[in-house]
């Protein structure tokens, strides 16, 4: 199978980029440039474009070993959503309550960031900001979603960022079977998200970013990148390669690289979007351990992801593993249950995609000035706006520019590394079999699962 093939496959998203695909040359030789950046996912093209807007002038190269949106960035659920991607007791340890306030308003705004960055450089991915909905079908699931809340209101949140809406409140924009209530935030877009990552990397080049594909990098060191045909040279190197961080040299413990599966119907009929409704495109999710989302694509399909991850030991990282058929049934059975208008639609695409998930789930943006070496990561599935954050953090750093974006909490974070094997594999799947035991248990029960009080300090936030 030729690249092109290979690539279409990984997603819905890539399959509908990538019609017209012409790689970008390989890097070849020895290149110097100021900026080196390995990776041209979100986290590496945000950087490169919040750098040359400092900067025109500058030169930069980005390596990418596969093609640009390869990873989670063109493979993930599309919703560009605000939240921390972290975890409030970690950053309030080192920054204070003021600093997770501020964390969160930070994210919020960064929604609004990309959006002008869509529209300032006519990047055509199906932006529609039209907040979100976390739904619920069971009694726990609701009591779960107003202590989110309260939550979020206690850490910054005001009655103008996110509320309580009831089972009618959600009919009116989109019918989610057995939807007993839920809440709703006004910050979240629904984007194509690889059509995203490829207009950012052609707003890139037309600043004058040269970006190398099929090029991986086999050792990133102060002012060196080493690839397999050639080296880039350079004052400043930003590792960018979230998941696949961990198959660098020395790096294996870093994040667990962890596999999260999608699937997309076929179009869907004008009778079937009449009895969902779903105008407004807002994405969904539900209230469940082991969740779903969704969105409604910008070509009139479901897309909908989550019920269950997969981890490999030793942090494996294989193409083979993206498709699972037990969770994509799963997936299935789920969109048949929440949206029975759209249970005669085929399935069109099954795929998964790696997020980096640190040891205590919490992002981190560094940058050394003595070694010229930069990094961010651990988005923990968070990342669409997380990126844009790191990499607008990592211009002002780079660039030396104090701002309200370097003094954030994740500025400057560095997670523990994960245990050694077996240890973090049998952790990992014992973690998810009690969540899938627990949701069972409540919808059988429509009652709280106690059993979750088991692994519930080793569960990220929502």
């Amino acid at each position: 199978m030729d690249d092109h093939a290979r690539y279409r496959q990984r997603s819905l998203w890539l399959d509908g980029a990538l019609t017209e695909f012409t790689p970008r040359p390989q890097l070849a030789g020895n290149v110097d440039v100021d900026v080196a950046i390995v990776g041209a996912g979100y986290t590496g093209l945000y950087t490169a474009y919040a750098l040359t807007v400092r900067d025109p002038g500058i030169r930069i190269a980005i390596v990418e070993a596969e093609t640009v949106g390869y990873g989670a960035s063109g493979r993930n659920g599309g919703f560009v959503s605000a939240g921390i991607a972290g975890e409030a007791r970690v950053y309030e340890r080192s920054h204070g309550r003021d600093g997770i306030v501020r964390a969160e308003r930070a994210m919020i705004d960064g929604i609004d960031w990309i959006g002008s960055v869509v529209a300032g450089e006519a990047i055509e991915c199906g932006w529609i900001k039209g907040g979100a909905y976390r739904v619920a079908t069971s009694a726990p699931q609701l009591a779960r979603a107003k202590a989110g809340l309260e939550g979020k209101l206690a850490r910054g949140y005001t009655d103008d960022d996110a509320w309580f809406v009831t089972a009618a409140e959600i009919e009116k924009e989109v019918r989610v079977e057995g939807a007993l209530g839920g809440t709703y935030t006004p910050h979240c877009a629904r984007a194509d998200p690889a059509r995203l990552a490829r207009g950012l990397a052609e707003a890139c080049e037309r600043r004058g970013v040269v970006i190398y594909e099929r090029s991986p990098a086999t050792s990133i060191a102060s002012q060196l990148v080493t690839c397999t045909r050639g080296s880039l040279r350079a004052d400043v190197v930003v590792r960018a390669t979230e998941a696949f961080t961990t198959l660098l040299p020395g790096e294996s413990r870093s994040y667990l690289p962890i596999a999260s599966h999608m699937l997309a119907t076929e179009p869907l009929s004008g009778e079937a979007w009449g009895e969902i409704g779903w105008a407004s495109s807002a994405p969904v999710a539900d209230q469940r351990y082991q969740f779903v989302y969704a969105q409604r694509t910008p070509d009139g399909r479901i897309a909908l992801g989550g019920r269950g991850l997969t981890y490999r030991r030793g942090g494996a990282i294989r193409e083979s593993d993206e498709i699972q058929p037990a969770i994509h049934a799963r997936l299935e059975q789920a969109l048949r249950r929440l949206f029975p208008a759209a249970s005669g639609a085929a399935i069109s695409h099954r795929w998964g995609c790696y997020f980096a998930a640190p040891r205590d789930w919490s992002m981190g943006v560094e940058f050394d000035r003595a070694s010229g070496l930069a990094r961010a990561g651990g988005y923990s599935g968070h990342g669409v706006v997380a990126s844009s954050l790191a990499g607008r953090t990592l211009a002002d750093l780079i660039t030396d520019t104090e701002s309200e974006l370097t003094s954030l909490p994740w500025v400057g974070h560095a997670s523990r590394r994960w245990e050694p094997e077996p240890l973090r594999f049998i952790a990992t799947h014992a973690i998810a079999a009690v969540t899938a035991s627990a949701d069972a248990a409540e919808d059988r029960t429509n009652r709280p699962a106690r059993r979750i009080r088991l692994v519930r300090r080793w569960l990220p936030g929502r």
